[in-house]
């Protein structure tokens, strides 16, 4: 009873934060691309970006009103599932929750209302420094979550006493050693979520017949960023996968499925774990491969689970999480340089190539949850590493009431999810058939109200 309960709530636990972590994953750096459009559109004056910014600000709103639903719904799991979890570093977590909590919503929802609404109500640099903080809370939002994240990986800067985590030096807290990796890393990773989800939609709305130049310009955007950002990702993923191998080896060797200990130890390109024989079925291997992206030395050593016997992560999702992340890497890699190769020589997008684009609208989705799991599950059996186990922070319910309210959160999360999904397929068509189809019309209008407001204020002044 007690094992089942325990495993129900992480279930819970982590059906929340997967469908929570979609949506910050798709606004932090969607709100620099949206200030991206509104820079283009002020220096310029094509009215093709601001009818990119109007029809990317719908989904940005609508991403950022389910981010933070859901996070408030994931936050109350704290106190409901695993009150251990706030009862043992309560002192350090509150802090930076707070924070986050602050960032959110003195920062983004003030000046989501004026970058939503004030385009025709404010001056034109009024908005762009809206728009620009809307951004910048994202991130800083983000921030204070992965500050908190990579110190329950990596804690440094405190002290126990009575069995509670009291802080000692809030900067080593704050850039605890794993957190800079973390950060850039899933940064890069928004960034890829962001510009595909950008280029997929584009890419739906040109093969409904929607070729406009603001069309093929956020396809152009979407793609560019993405080739840019990808192979920096590669990069950083080797530096985060550095510091893990030091400061987390057993989430290394469970990612690799390294059995023993070894020198020279060989990449598991395709296998199936076996954690009870302890041994990789079917596997195929490079010789050397992982002693050499580990260590960049082909005869360097690398732990195996046999190090930490009874005290390392299940292997097999993080064995085969890393290999989906990795491989949507790789193909990410292909389309976005395959489609910059067509956008070099000025040659349009192939019909096939715009059908591969908007497949991976949400591709970044499958690639951040593949590392998440990685990284949370990776880390068990701790919550806190070498301070709290999971086990020792889960509350003491019965089994059928986490069951009953485990189903009722998937049941909400599909529909909610599914709802999402539809809304912006229909907003893609509808701008598709037309709609938001006159953006020149629109500021035209809003810049004579503007004009006749100022006449009228002038005439009463007079």
């Amino acid at each position: 009873m007690e094992n089942e309960a325990f495993m129900l709530a992480r279930m819970q636990f982590g059906a929340n934060i997967s469908f929570h972590i979609l949506f910050p994953t798709i606004t932090i750096a969607l709100g620099w691309i949206l200030l991206f459009f509104k820079l283009r559109y002020s220096a310029t004056k094509d009215y093709k970006w601001m009818e990119n910014y109007f029809f990317f600000t719908k989904i940005f709103a609508l991403s950022f009103a389910m981010g933070v639903v859901s996070g408030i719904t994931m936050s109350f799991q704290f106190g409901t599932n695993w009150p251990g979890f706030m009862e043992t570093v309560g002192n350090i977590a509150g802090p930076l929750l707070a924070y986050e909590v602050l960032t959110a919503f003195f920062l983004e929802a003030t000046f989501l209302g004026v970058m939503l609404f004030g385009f025709r109500r404010v001056p034109s640099w009024v908005h762009n420094l809206a728009t620009f903080l809307v951004a910048f809370g994202t991130t800083a939002s983000a921030f204070w979550i992965l500050v908190l994240n990579s110190w329950m990986q990596t804690p440094v800067g405190f002290e126990m006493i009575n069995g509670e985590a009291h802080a000692t030096d809030w900067l080593a807290i704050l850039f605890n050693p794993s957190m800079p990796y973390r950060m850039v890393h899933m940064l890069l990773a928004s960034g890829l979520t962001a510009s595909f989800l950008v280029a997929g939609v584009s890419a739906l709305r040109m093969l409904l017949g929607h070729t406009k130049p603001a069309v093929k310009s956020a396809l152009k955007t979407g793609i560019l960023i993405a080739a840019i950002l990808i192979p920096i990702q590669i990069f950083v993923g080797d530096l985060h996968g550095l510091n893990t191998k030091e400061y987390q080896p057993a989430k290394v060797a469970a990612m690799e499925a390294l059995w023993e200990t070894e020198q020279g130890a060989p990449l598991v390109i395709f296998g199936i774990p076996d954690e009870k024989a302890k041994k990789n079925h079917l596997a195929v291997e490079i010789p050397k491969g992982a002693s050499l992206i580990l260590a960049h030395d082909p005869d360097g050593e690398i732990k195996g689970l046999n190090e930490f016997e009874g005290n390392h992560p299940p292997v097999a999702p993080v064995f085969w999480a890393f290999r989906i992340m990795v491989g949507m890497g790789l193909l990410m890699l292909f389309v976005t340089w395959t489609c910059t190769a067509y956008i070099i020589r000025g040659k349009d997008i192939p019909k096939l190539i715009l059908m591969t684009l908007v497949g991976m609208t949400f591709s970044g989705w499958l690639a951040t949850l593949a590392g998440w799991y990685v990284t949370e599950i990776g880390r068990q059996p701790w919550l806190v590493t070498g301070v709290l186990t999971t086990k020792m922070a889960v509350a003491d319910h019965p089994p059928a009431m986490v069951w009953t309210t485990l189903y009722a959160y998937l049941a909400v999360y599909a529909g909610l999810l599914s709802a999402y999904i539809g809304t912006i397929i229909y907003m893609t068509k509808r701008a598709g058939d037309g709609g938001n189809r006159d953006p020149e019309n629109q500021i035209a209008q809003g810049a004579e109200r503007r004009h006749i407001i100022e006449h009228e204020e002038k005439t009463v002044s007079e």
